[in-house]
């Protein structure tokens, strides 16, 4: 699935899509989002870990996380450049 097609997607159910960009090597500690997130890897490399599961995504991978559930996030050696989908919780 290419950019387009996945803003698309998100689009059709409901999320509004932003471009994120996070530093080669960084990370988040625990924390949580007051949004379903739906993603697609554009460039580099994350890994997610969320309720026990550990989850390495690259370019061309998606991912998905519901509202309020913690997490962490480790970036790869060239960083992560994605589109997300957020769908605020109503």
């Amino acid at each position: 699935m290419n950019q387009e097609e996945f803003e698309q997607l998100m689009k059709t159910e409901g999320f509004e899509t932003v471009v994120v960009e996070r530093p080669a090597n960084g990370s988040m500690d625990l924390h949580t989002h007051p949004f379903d997130a739906r993603a697609l890897i554009l460039d580099g490399e994350i890994t997610i870990v969320a309720e026990g599961l550990t989850r390495h995504c690259k370019t061309g991978d998606m991912f998905a996380l519901d509202a309020n559930i913690p997490h962490t996030e480790v970036y790869g050696p060239k960083g992560v450049r994605y589109v997300a989908g957020r769908r605020e919780q109503v």
